[in-house]
């Protein structure tokens, strides 16, 4: 009977004792792993020399903006960027794409899109985790001492623009324009920055350098993030327009034939499939709810955003669960209501925003239009736009080329 006891107190001891090294090993488990950086041949010395993070278990939410260029990405960012308990960050995978692409001979291979793709990935994770010194590795030249001024579009990060991180001459509470920022806060701390990075509530980041849903799979699953992907989609016929005037000398052969009404026999008609194919892709993943999906993903259309910005901002952050800030609604009222005129830069947010989801009608000639819905036909169906049948409905404001969808948050 001893005996037995004897053998029954081993077992438990030996069971906590098992556990106990599963538990260690666990939380030990470095945060981030960069299967990027090797495949890419980059030196893995952050990490190696950084600090290990263990799992980050809080109700912290992190929101990703899924886009593409010219799809009003910038607004949503704003959106998340003027909220004060959300640390925002603008296009950090520009970054990754700069120090990985010029070492690839292609750039497009699948080969290539597996290692941005796996770098991309474990940037966001570290981002997340306010591990910013991980984004050290694809700043050139690197960092000293952890400061740079090498972040891209540092100013459009409210966060990085105002103390602690930022020491500007002026009233404590001034909140400085982008230009300035650059030209008055001189080089960034990163270690200030994360610091300031944990004292929000939510992390929130854009980027228009994943094609796909699907290709963040791994990061929506991870049970170290609360991940919520808000796929922001605009009608592919005003992308293109918007492309066009803002990237003249990338899209000159569509101006081309704007200006002369002859199709160039050159045009890189990848220019706008490219788009259309991603979106189409993308959102039938997310209208497919799958069950990886469930509570973490929202399809946003820029034009319902533009038509009615306070209601449809409301529900994005609904769905999120983050109670929207009166600093955010006053950003609204303020910089969609505006002089178009105003917003003449390439990346600004202040305009007429319902005038603006519209201009695109009236920058493109109808056999333009007619190519692009004939190649984009698919993708059009998906998300609600009509087909112009005419030169005289293409360009008559009063008939809406929007239909009235309700896409719901898959929760």
């Amino acid at each position: 009977m001893q005996c037995s006891w004897k053998a029954v107190l081993l077992l438990a001891l030996a069971s906590i004792a098992i556990q106990y090294t599963a538990i260690r090993t666990f939380t030990a488990k470095s945060f981030h792993t960069c299967p990027g950086l090797a495949e890419a041949g980059l030196a893995e010395r952050l990490c190696e020399e950084g600090p290990t993070f263990t799992y980050n278990f809080s109700r912290k939410t992190h929101v990703l903006i899924l886009a593409t260029t010219r799809s009003g990405s910038s607004f949503v960012g704003q959106l998340f960027n003027q909220h004060l308990d959300v640390f925002y960050l603008f296009e950090p995978l520009y970054h990754v794409q700069n120090t990985l692409i010029p070492r690839f001979t292609q750039g497009k291979s699948p080969a290539d899109r597996r290692v941005m793709l796996g770098a991309s990935r474990d940037l966001l994770r570290s981002l997340y985790d306010c591990d910013l010194y991980f984004l050290e590795n694809y700043i050139k030249p690197p960092p000293v001492n952890h400061t740079t001024d090498r972040v891209f579009r540092r100013g459009a990060s409210r966060v990085l623009c105002s103390r602690p991180v930022c020491d500007p001459p002026g009233a404590p509470d001034l909140v400085l324009e982008e230009g300035d920022c650059v030209r008055k806060c001189g080089l960034l701390n990163l270690t200030l920055a994360a610091e300031a990075c944990r004292e929000r509530s939510h992390v929130a980041i854009k980027t228009v350098r994943v094609p796909e849903v699907n290709d963040l799979r791994a990061l929506v699953e991870d049970p170290r993030l609360n991940l919520k992907v808000i796929q922001l989609v605009r009608d592919p016929r005003g992308i293109l327009a918007s492309r066009s005037e803002t990237f003249r000398d990338t899209y000159r052969l569509w101006r081309l034939w704007y200006g002369t009404g002859r199709k160039p026999y050159n045009l890189d008609v990848t220019q706008l499939t490219t788009v259309c194919d991603d979106f189409s892709n993308s959102v039938s993943t997310g209208l497919m709810r799958p069950s990886w999906l469930k509570g973490k993903y929202m399809l946003v259309r820029y034009e319902d955003l533009a038509r009615n910005p306070l209601k449809k901002t409301e529900e994005i952050y609904g769905f999120l669960g983050i109670p929207l800030d009166g600093h955010v609604a006053r950003w609204i009222q303020n910089n969609t209501r505006g002089d178009p005129t105003l917003g003449k830069h390439k990346y600004g947010t202040v305009r007429n925003s319902a005038a603006t989801a519209e201009k695109w009608r009236f920058r493109l000639s109808y056999d333009i239009v007619a190519f692009a819905q004939n190649a984009c036909r698919q993708v059009l169906a998906q998300l609600g736009y009509k087909l112009a049948t005419s030169e005289e409905e293409l360009k008559n404001p009063a008939v809406s080329l929007v239909e009235e969808r309700d896409f719901r948050p898959f929760l």
